[in-house]
C-alpha cells in the first residue's frame, strides 16, 4: 500500500541529506516535491495546502535550521504531522460494554462490505468473541447466500441469522439482535445493502436499521481504489447516519493511498480498520504511527512482530532451536518455516515493515514473489523423506526426477539445495554465537558481513 507515494517520499529526504546544510530554499524544494507527491497520490488538494502550511512552519524555525541533522528533524516534522493527519485515535472498535453490541457496515455497492463482514467476524474471533452476521441486501441477488459462504470460510463460532422467506431488511436486522441476545452471542455484524449511488431510498433504510437494533458502531466501507469519490460517499453518510469510522478495504491493490490520508481530515471520522489482502485474516486496526513509518521507509516492528506471533508457534520454534544448535537443521524444517512465513502474509507487505527496506525500487530487479515459495514447496515435496533429511545424497540422476515430480528444472532444484547449504552455514555460525562458542572461521565471516575484520 501507498508504494508510489512511499518511494516519491523517501526520495526527497535522500536528496535532503546530501544537503550539509538547510536553507529556506532548499526546504521550499522539498516541500514542493511533498506536495506533488500528495496530489499525485490523489490526496484532497485542501488536506495538502494545510499540511505544507504546518510542515513550513515548523522547519523553517532557526532550530531545525542550525541542527546537525536538519534532514532528519525535517523526516520528524513530516512524520508527525502525518500522524496527525490520521488522528490520534487507535484503531480497532470503540471501547464499549453492550451485549450484543451491534456492527452496521454501511458502503456503496461493491465496495468489500461482505467480505468486510467475513474479516471483522474472524478478526473479533481471534479476540475470544462469538459474532452473527446478518444480510439485509435483499435486493441484490444472491447477497444472502454470498454472506454464508463467506461465514464458513471465516472459521466455527461464526453463525448467520437467515430467516426463511423473510424479505424485510428492518425485520431482519431485529431478528439478528433477538437471536443474538437468546444464544449469547457477543456481536452482531449487519451487512446492509449498497448502491451504486447515495439515495434517499437507501438512506431512510439504513437509519431504520440503525434506530430499531440501537447499533453502536457504523463503520462505512471505503473502497480504496475509488479515491476522493469514496471520501465524499463517506461524507454523506456521514451527515445522514452518523458514521463512527472508516474501515479502507482493498489498500493491498494498484491504490494511490490518497483516500487514507484525506478521509479523516475531510470527513471527520477516524479510519478504524484496513483491508490489505483476499484473505480473510487481511483485516487489521489501524494504527497511524505504523502506517507513517511504513510510508516514511522506516519500517514497522510492531506490526511484524504481531503477524510473527499469529503464524509461528512458539513450542515449535523452541524445537526448531534446538536444532539449529545440532547442526540439525534439514529441508523439511526448511519447508515448515517457509509455511510460517506464507501465513504471516504476502512477501511484499512483511519486507515493508522491515526497517530500511520500505522503498521496493531497491528490489526492483528481484521482486518478491509468493509463488517462489509455492516452487519451494513442491521442489521439497517431491523429494523422498530421506533426501529432505540428508539433502548431501541428492546426486545428478535425483535432481532430474526431483525437477521432473515438481514442474521445475534442474537449475532451480540445484539453485535451491545452493541456498540450503548457505543457510545452514549460517544458522551453525548464529547458533554458535548463541552458544559463546563460535568458531574462528564464523567469527570472521559474521565480522566480515558487520563490516568489521574478523
Amino acid at each position: 500500500m501507498f508504494d508510489t507515494l512511499s518511494n516519491r517520499l523517501q526520495d526527497v529526504f535522500k536528496t535532503l541529506r546530501g544537503e550539509t546544510r538547510l536553507t529556506p530554499e532548499n526546504i521550499e524544494v522539498a516541500l514542493r516535491e511533498i506536495r506533488l507527491a500528495l496530489l499525485e497520490a490523489d490526496v484532497n488538494f485542501k488536506v495538502v495546502k494545510a499540511f505544507i502550511d504546518r510542515v513550513r512552519d515548523r522547519a523553517m524555525g532557526q532550530d531545525v535550521l542550525r541542527s546537525l541533522s536538519p534532514s532528519q528533524q525535517v523526516l520528524k516534522i513530516v512524520r508527525d504531522e502525518m500522524v496527525a493527519l490520521f488522528g490520534e485515535t487507535e484503531g480497532g472498535l470503540r471501547p464499549g460494554n453492550k451485549r450484543p453490541r451491534v456492527v452496521l457496515l454501511l458502503g456503496l455497492q461493491g465496495a468489500g462490505k461482505t467480505t468486510t463482514a467475513g474479516k471483522l467476524a474472524k478478526w473479533l474471533s481471534k479476540q475470544g468473541r462469538h459474532s452473527l452476521l446478518v444480510s439485509t441486501d435483499v435486493k441484490r441477488p444472491a447477497a444472502i447466500e454470498q454472506l454464508s459462504v463467506v461465514a464458513k470460510k471465516a472459521g466455527t463460532g461464526i453463525r448467520v441469522h437467515d430467516p426463511v422467506g423473510l424479505m424485510d431488511p428492518v425485520a431482519r436486522a431485529k431478528g439478528a439482535v433477538t437471536e443474538a441476545t437468546n444464544l449469547g452471542y457477543d456481536f452482531v455484524i449487519v451487512d446492509s445493502a449498497g448502491r451504486l449511488h447515495i439515495d434517499d431510498e437507501l438512506m431512510t433504510e439504513l437509519e431504520a436499521i440503525r434506530d430499531t437494533t440501537e447499533a453502536s458502531d457504523l463503520l462505512y466501507v471505503a473502497d480504496a481504489m475509488t479515491g476522493q469519490d469514496a471520501i465524499k460517499s463517506a461524507g454523506e453518510f456521514h451527515r445522514r447516519l452518523g458514521v463512527t469510522g472508516v474501515v479502507l478495504s482493498k489498500l493491498d491493490g494498484d491504490a494511490r493511498g490518497g483516500a487514507a490520508l484525506s478521509v479523516v481530515a475531510v470527513v471527520g471520522v477516524p479510519i478504524a480498520f484496513v483491508g490489505n489482502g483476499e484473505r480473510l485474516e487481511d483485516l487489521e486496526p489501524f494504527h497511524s504511527d505504523r502506517v507513517v513509518s511504513r510510508l516514511l521507509g522506516m519500517g514497522d516492528v510492531l506490526s511484524l512482530i504481531e503477524r510473527a506471533e499469529q503464524a509461528i508457534d512458539i513450542e515449535e520454534a523452541q524445537r526448531l532451536e534446538a536444532k539449529v544448535r545440532k547442526d540439525d537443521f534439514t529441508l523439511e524444517d526448511f519447508r515448515e518455516q517457509l509455511q510460517a512465513i506464507k501465513k504471516m502474509g504476502p512477501l511484499e507487505q512483511i519486507i515493508g515493515m522491515i526497517p530500511g527496506m520500505g522503498n521496493l525500487k531497491q528490489l526492483a530487479q528481484n521482486k518478491p514473489d509468493d509463488k517462489a515459495i509455492d516452487r519451494v514447496g513442491a521442489i521439497i515435496g517431491s523429494m523422498t523423506p530421506d533426501e529432505r533429511r540428508r539433502s548431501d545424497i541428492i546426486n545428478g540422476s535425483r535432481r532430474k526426477r526431483i525437477a521432473r515430480g515438481s514442474g521445475t528444472s534442474v537449475e532451480e532444484v540445484n539453485r535451491l539445495l545452493k541456498q540450503f547449504v548457505q543457510m545452514r552455514k549460517m544458522l551453525k555460525a548464529m547458533g554458535g554465537l548463541a552458544g559463546g562458542k563460535p568458531d574462528r572461521k564464523a567469527r570472521a565471516r559474521l565480522g566480515s558481513l558487520m563490516g568489521r575484520r574478523g
